[in-house]
């Protein structure tokens, strides 16, 4: 129980995410399917947060003496993510989130676009739907390089 705690844990990190927890999982040689599953949950669980509070939080922190210069990039980094989905999608522009939170590349992922994804005003809903899809597109690529990378491993022992 407590490695599925440290999994569902790495997976609320931002940054690192399910990117990070799935790999972790595969290495600790946990059971795949029960990996994946709380492996999105927690990837999932801060998501609606992000949306309806993040980038509340960060407009009221940018200007704050010890904390502003995070919370300014956070912001950039969310502008840049959402500029960057509407540039790409035009009326797709949840195909693009999801692309953009499935596709395991640095500066990606469930909290960066979901923080474009409130930072562009898109429908919570939607967002929170097409955010999933794209965990769980990350999930599979990542379980498949884990186990590729794993498996090579293996075979040299």
């Amino acid at each position: 129980m407590k490695k599925y705690l440290l999994i569902f844990l790495i997976s609320m990190v931002p940054l690192v995410e399910l990117r990070g927890a799935i790999p972790v999982a595969v290495g600790m040689e946990l059971p795949i399917v029960p990996s994946i599953i709380v492996s999105v949950l927690g990837n999932m669980l801060p998501v609606p947060f992000i949306f309806l509070f993040a980038r509340r939080i960060l407009e009221w922190g940018k200007d704050k003496r010890w904390i502003g210069g995070f919370f300014r990039w956070c912001l950039e980094k969310g502008e840049k993510g959402g500029r960057k989905l509407e540039s790409k999608a035009g009326r797709g522009l949840y195909w693009a989130l999801l692309l953009f939170v499935g596709i395991p590349l640095p500066g990606t992922g469930a909290w960066t676009g979901t923080l474009a994804a409130s930072i562009l005003n898109m429908d919570f809903k939607k967002s929170v739907l097409y955010v999933l899809l794209g965990v769980v597109l990350a999930g599979g690529i990542m379980l498949a390089a884990s186990l590729g990378v794993f498996g090579a491993i293996n075979l040299v022992k």
